[in-house]
């Protein structure tokens, strides 16, 4: 390990091999840090904090202070950050309260920009990208490959679909379903999210399927459950447009639309 003689690091905190820690930061008694894990100066780290291997955590984050959420009862709960995640300049992480999930989770290969925030109790997957100053309010899901632009803002209890893209600036009230594009104030639905779907390699009959899926939501002014079952009727029973559907189902704050 190589630990700078200026950082404040507990001889109760759990560091793994191959670790490196800067100047002035401090590392609370019940923190894990995995392998290879790269801290910059000025971090701090503290609460019931579990980070994978190979990540790269930059100057002034904080990762674990306790949620901003008056109902907080001072009961411990865990922040869990997968591996190779990288977290940049002044992004923070807080630990949950001890409803739903009880804990804040990053799954693995995530870029969290510059000034991002992830609230108490959210839960993010993989490969997700949140731009610069990008922040989630708490209890918030984001399935894998989503993208959330700069200076968005999503409202508690949202959940976020799998390779979705957020438009800089939005305001994001309602779900979002997977596989779209979406921008404004308040979000509204731009059409599939296509070049993403490309360059991930989704197959032409796929990206077809979702297309007649997509149209038939946002395009027929049918009522949603109505919408649900004509996709079912006339779309191919694809494993990417079974979870489309699933997901508009189980939206209990409404889907943008």
């Amino acid at each position: 390990m190589n630990i700078h003689s200026t950082a404040v690091v507990s001889p109760e905190a759990n560091l793994q091999e191959g670790i490196e820690i800067g100047p002035y930061s401090i590392i609370g008694p019940n923190v894990t840090i995995g392998k290879e894990t790269v801290i910059g100066p000025h971090v701090v780290i503290e609460g019931n904090t579990e980070i994978g291997e190979r990540c790269r955590i930059f100057q002034f984050v904080s990762i674990g202070a306790v949620p901003q959420d008056l109902k907080f009862d001072g009961k411990e709960s865990k922040v869990i950050i997968g591996n190779n995640n990288t977290i940049r300049e002044f992004a923070t992480i807080h630990s949950a309260t001890s409803a739903d999930i009880g804990m804040t989770f990053l799954g693995d290969n995530n870029l969290i920009m510059a000034y991002c925030h992830v609230a108490h109790n959210c839960k993010l997957g993989n490969n997700i990208i949140m731009a610069n100053a990008a922040n989630l309010a708490g209890h918030i899901h984001v399935e894998d490959y989503a993208i959330i632009g700069g200076l968005s803002g999503v409202h508690q209890f949202t959940r976020i679909g799998c390779h979705s893209i957020i438009g800089g600036a939005s305001a994001v009230v309602k779900d979002i379903p997977p596989y779209i594009t979406v921008s404004g104030n308040r979000a509204k639905p731009y059409g599939l999210n296509l070049i993403g779907l490309k360059r991930r390699g989704f197959p032409e009959e796929t990206i077809k399927a979702l297309k007649k899926a997509y149209k038939i939501t946002f395009r027929s002014s049918l009522l949603l459950s109505v919408a649900i079952e004509r996709i079912k009727e006339e779309v191919e029973d694809l494993p990417e447009v079974r979870h489309f559907t699933n997901f508009i189902k189980n939206a209990k704050r409404g889907i943008c639309r």
